[in-house]
């Protein structure tokens, strides 16, 4: 029986970002969402997952959620049969980055949850195009959703997040590495870094893409997903 395949949403994201691959990966076995709005620390999320979690599953991590599935990896590798890492960081924060989601964090707490989701994403953060304007509609529904105290813990969360390259080096399962070529907020020479740490790792770059591949480019995104599951658990 294949196993199951456990989904972390980005920040400000739910199970719409993933739509396209739930109905896609829905009829291979059970697909779980997991939220990650939970905590001011990473560490905090992941805890807080790994009570509810299948004993044993498959990990797809796109942005925030990357970074959760990273500290699920540290504490739990036993668990996890294969990670896919999407648009995401495995740095710790930097200072400048950090000092920067302050105005937004304020903007958050004053009720201005719009305003902070803008200046989030007013660079860089999809790839340009027709559909550009639907994805971006869509992340606002998924942000106005989750609500401002959301977008400040994650906003936290992400601040104080660890290095995790060790993690990366001692990762023994299958793993996929995929970004969009225009997300400048976790850029593509940031995920090659990432893949080039991690033993057999694929690494698979969208061009029409930005820092949303699973709605930007969701059949893309799907087939790459297909294609790790099928990778054997036992890598050479």
């Amino acid at each position: 029986m294949a196993e199951p395949i456990v989904l972390l949403p980005g920040m400000m994201c739910d199970a719409r970002v993933f739509t396209p691959q739930i109905q896609a990966l829905s009829p291979r076995g059970t697909v779980v969402l997991a939220p990650i709005t939970q905590g001011e620390r990473i560490e905090e999320i992941a805890s807080g997952l790994l009570d509810q979690l299948p004993p044993r599953f498959a990990l797809v991590g796109q942005g925030m959620g990357g970074v959760v599935a990273l500290e699920l990896l540290r504490r739990a590798p036993d668990r996890i049969s294969r990670i896919a890492l999407l648009a995401t960081h495995v740095l710790a924060e930097l200072p400048a980055i950090a000092a920067d989601r302050e105005p937004q964090i304020i903007m958050a707490q004053s009720g201005k949850l719009g305003e902070a989701m803008q200046a989030r994403m007013a660079n860089g953060f999809l790839a340009p195009g027709k559909g550009r304007g639907e994805v971006l509609t869509r992340a606002m529904e998924m942000a106005e959703t989750l609500g401002g105290d959301v977008f400040v813990r994650q906003s936290r969360a992400l601040q104080r997040r660890r290095d995790q390259q060790a993690v990366l080096r001692k990762c023994k399962v299958p793993a996929l590495v995929l970004c969009g070529e225009h997300d400048a907020l976790c850029p593509v020479k940031r995920h090659a870094f990432m893949a080039e740490m991690i033993p057999y790792a694929k690494l698979t770059v969208l061009e029409d893409a930005g820092h949303l591949p699973s709605l930007e480019q969701p059949e893309a995104t799907t087939a790459a997903l297909r294609d790790w599951l099928h990778q054997p658990l036992v890598l050479q």
